[in-house]
């Protein structure tokens, strides 16, 4: 069977300890999107791994697949990998052929461009690691692919027909000196070696043909998506959005794995308990101005800075219309509500229950970015909770959550019309109340 893990917001709901902790009864742990933009934590026995790219499951000993939707950085896949060998771990990562390759002038690129774009507030708060103009090649047929790499010859005629005209860009149109990121002979030596690495070590597999294969065999898949709902692609708030599709479409298109089964397995949206955001752009929830001492405690307390930027994160209360929105593009059997416990000891706790635009109550997010914009939060009060000692909860149970809690995760359980599967009371693996385990 396949369990598919989704963001419900705009990211760093804490999908990696979900993965982490179900990716135990998966046998293969596939990332379907993204790239090394896609920082997620796991906490196992008080060590803590920081990955950006190599699959969750990586410290459990499964099989991760980096698929065809993702955007693979070689330098940074190296380095996860023989970083975690150095630590006694031993990752088997395999990468999709049909994936694109960030090259170094992708990175040079999203730099110049998200400057450029600073001056029209059309900033999406890239990491700058070269993730969209990585997907713009890709989707432009200029692209280069894993399997290309394998081939030095192949790899020859794509630079020679890519660098040029990156080259171009970066001279004629924004006026700067294009540096060694586009030497067409450096770039084919670097990148004809990570080729001869991936074969010698057997990285790369078709994807699609190597995972049916492993379905046909009684294997349980579990398909971890990078970012969230609201900044897909095409379901986000455009333009600050990333460049795939974080939903659960995206692990079909992203895998080779047909629609049919991923919808035949469970799906299951993953919730931060307040909202959280890297970058510009509206947030209606959003504590500022005399809530900001407010936002300064949620996000300290929280750890509310950026894995892979390490940049502090902009604070709201909980967006339900943006919940709602994610259940509905992703079909969630079941959400995981992460970080409760930051929330304890409040004065109050509210929620986004609707908006409020020119008159009308909206239950979902508008399609525009410039009308999500325009709403007020209709809010919604809590009555709060206390600190407790969340270890002993952890291992108590769901009724052994604080009475108010409870009735918070049953009201959100209720608006996205799916059942509470577990809930996240701190940052190691068992800090996790687990109700359903979605492979039983």
């Amino acid at each position: 069977m396949t369990v598919t893990i989704v963001g419900s917001q705009l990211g760093d709901e804490g999908k990696g300890a979900l993965v982490d902790l179900w990716g135990g009864n998966a046998d293969i742990v596939v990332r379907y999107q993204g790239g090394d933009n896609a920082g997620h934590t796991v906490v196992e026995d008080g060590e803590e791994y920081k990955l950006s790219l190599v699959p969750s499951g990586a410290v459990r000993d499964k099989t991760g697949i980096l698929g065809n939707g993702c955007v693979v950085n070689p330098r940074t896949l190296f380095d996860e990998i023989d970083a975690l060998r150095e630590r006694g771990l031993d990752p088997d990562v395999r990468v999709a052929r049909r994936a694109h390759v960030i090259m170094p002038y992708h990175r040079v690129l999203d730099g110049i461009e998200e400057e450029a774009k600073s001056d029209d507030d059309l900033e999406a708060g890239t990491t700058g690691r070269g993730i969209g103009p990585t997907y713009e090649d890709k989707v432009g047929r200029r692209g280069i692919r894993v399997g290309d790499l394998l081939d030095s010859d192949v790899l020859r005629d794509r630079l020679e027909y890519v660098v040029p005209q990156k080259r171009a860009v970066v001279e004629e149109v924004f006026g700067l000196k294009a540096g060694e990121e586009f030497d067409i002979d450096a770039l084919h030596e670097e990148y004809a070696a990570v080729g001869r690495r991936l074969a010698e070590e057997d990285m790369t597999v078709n994807a699609g043909d190597f995972l049916g294969r492993k379905l046909d065999d009684g294997a349980e898949l579990l398909f971890e998506g990078a970012q969230g709902t609201s900044i897909d692609i095409d379901h986000g708030i455009y333009p600050y959005v990333t460049s795939s599709n974080p939903t659960a479409g995206g692990a079909s298109t992203g895998s080779g794995v047909g629609p049919t089964v991923i919808g035949r397995g469970e799906v299951v949206g993953i919730v931060k308990a307040y909202l959280s955001r890297v970058g510009t752009g509206p947030l209606p929830t959003e504590l500022d101005g005399d809530d900001e001492d407010l936002a300064d405690y949620i996000r300290e307390k929280g750890g509310e800075f950026g894995t892979v930027t390490g940049r502090p994160r902009r604070i709201g209360w909980l967006d339900v219309p943006m919940l709602r929105h994610a259940a509905r593009a992703s079909g969630f059997t079941g959400i995981a509500v992460n970080h409760l416990d930051v929330l304890a000891g409040l004065d109050e706790v509210k929620v986004g229950h609707a908006y409020d635009l020119d008159g009308e109550r909206l239950e979902t997010m508008p399609a525009t970015t410039e009308r999500w914009a325009e709403c007020d939060p209709i809010l919604k009060e809590f009555d709060p909770w206390p600190e407790v000692d969340w270890s002993t909860v952890a291992e108590d149970g769901y009724d052994a959550l604080p009475a108010n809690a409870r009735t918070y995760l049953e009201y959100l359980s209720d608006e996205v019309g799916a059942p509470i599967y577990a809930v996240g009371v701190g940052p190691d693996r068992a800090d996790t109340v687990e109700l359903v385990d979605p492979f039983a």
